[in-house]
């Protein structure tokens, strides 16, 4: 944020400001140069012996640079702290945490003041340095001048007033140069960490010659697929499965099996470390990312919901939806009665990441959102994690409902939301460990049953 905002702004003055003043300042010296020239090349000369002295400030402009740089880092991090305290505040009064957060905030402000201070002074000796150069400039000019006009007679009063004349303007931009450049430390530095972003790749692209698939039916096909995350060992290993359309599928297994992970291969936020997934018999990686992502809806563990409205927040996937499909996907997830008896109804403000609302409220929102894009592929991930029993249930027998309409995908801990899975993958150190039925697996007596004794599901 600090980058979008901030140094976008400083890296606005470069655009706005210093470059124009720098044209001018250019044209309006090359301009009085020629007429200097004009009047005495000797004296013309010597009123440029200042002037490479500036150059030797070039070092101290870069090591400004950096402290602008520094400062706008340390800025960065005060914004970042501030948003975890605001975003936390309650974590933060429950374990009486705020003396510690007030130190650290005021350490990283401490470190922004004192380097931009430290930049600033640097700024506040070179300039009246260079101002300093240019008043020696107009010594030489006058003494100089002086000597040839009445020693020599080599130049004439009118020519000696109207040098100096054009030397008061010769000199304003030689000395607006070192401010200009000041500034523009600024706004380099935070075009260098601008550019830092605008210049890196993104990992997950459309491959060469990947075609738009339109709608898909959901036949979805797991081939020995593995992934791992950056420098850590493989989170899933050589997974193996077929998911055939409109049927449901449930994915189990203990925390950190891969679970989420799986369910984040499908629209490729990740890409697979080996193996391949295909939708109808097409991988991937042929589909363009637009066209794979609107065959999918997600329902994800952690709701997000932005801080308009209930209606805006339901129908942000198909804006165009009429009142009575938002109606319907409301009710099917077992929202809208909620939603009515509010004061505003479907107009009721949520509030920033939809704080007004609890968190089972929150996720039958996203699923209402989700449900309402029916689009053929739905992947629940804990869809039912926030929400109490009695609302568990509606959810299941929405669920229930959905079913043989779509390809279904849920990913939970409470079993009774998967026991109606027409096929049920258990997860176990990132591998298959078992596939069947709820009546199948509890035949088995392996680690299904296992979770299911353990949960006291019948």
């Amino acid at each position: 944020m600090s980058r979008v905002t901030a140094d976008t702004h400083a890296l606005e003055t470069i655009i706005a400001h210093a470059v124009p003043e720098l044209v001018s300042g250019g044209l309006l010296f090359i301009g009085i140069s020629i007429m200097l020239f004009t009047i005495n090349p000797t004296l013309a000369l010597l009123t440029f012996i200042p002037v490479p002295f500036i150059f030797f400030a070039r070092p101290i402009f870069r090591k400004l640079r950096r402290k602008h740089k520094l400062a706008q880092e340390y800025m960065g991090e005060l914004n970042a702290a501030l948003q975890d305290n605001f975003s936390g505040m309650k974590e933060i009064q429950l374990w009486g945490k705020e003396h510690h957060e007030s130190a650290k905030i005021t350490d990283i402000s401490n470190n922004h003041s004192s380097t931009l201070i430290g930049a600033l002074l640097f700024g506040a000796i070179v300039r009246p340095s260079i101002e300093f150069l240019t008043s020696l400039g107009n010594i030489i000019v006058i003494g100089f001048g002086g000597y040839l006009v009445l020693s020599k007679n080599a130049m004439s009063i009118d020519e000696i007033v109207a040098f100096l004349l054009y030397l008061s303007i010769f000199y304003t931009p030689v000395a607006s140069v070192t401010r200009i450049i000041e500034d523009m430390q600024a706004g380099i530095a935070g075009g260098e960490r601008i550019f830092e972003i605008l210049e890196t790749e993104p990992v997950i692209v459309d491959s060469p010659g990947a075609k738009d698939v339109g709608i898909l039916k959901g036949n979805i096909e797991f081939r020995n697929v593995s992934f791992k995350y950056e420098n850590n060992d493989n989170v899933l290993q050589n997974v193996s499965f077929t998911i055939p359309e409109k049927k449901m599928f449930a994915i189990i297994g203990q925390t950190g099996v891969g679970k989420t992970t799986l369910a984040g291969l499908l629209p490729r936020f990740y890409d697979t470390t080996d193996g391949e997934i295909l939708i109808d018999g097409i991988p991937l990686k042929n589909m363009t990312l637009r066209s794979l992502r609107s065959n999918i809806s997600m329902v994800l563990q952690d709701v997000f919901l932005w801080g308009g409205t209930l209606r805006e927040n339901i129908c942000y996937g198909k804006p165009e939806a009429t009142e009575d499909e938002i109606i319907t996907a409301a009710k099917t997830a077992c929202i809208h009665e909620f939603i009515v008896g509010l004061p505003n109804g479907y107009d009721t403000i949520v509030g920033e990441r939809g704080i007004r609302l609890s968190g089972g409220q929150k996720q039958r929102v996203s699923i209402a959102r989700s449900l309402l894009c029916d689009n053929p592929i739905l992947i629940l991930d804990e869809a039912t994690s926030a929400v109490d029993t009695e609302t568990e249930r509606e959810i299941q027998n929405a669920i229930a409902k959905i079913a043989g309409s779509k390809t279904l995908i849920v990913i939970a801990h409470r079993l009774s939301t998967v026991k109606r899975a027409d096929c049920i993958i258990v997860l176990k150190d990132g591998t298959v460990a078992e596939l069947g039925s709820h009546t199948e697996l509890m035949a088995q007596d392996g680690l299904y049953r296992h979770l299911v004794e353990v949960q006291s599901v019948k």
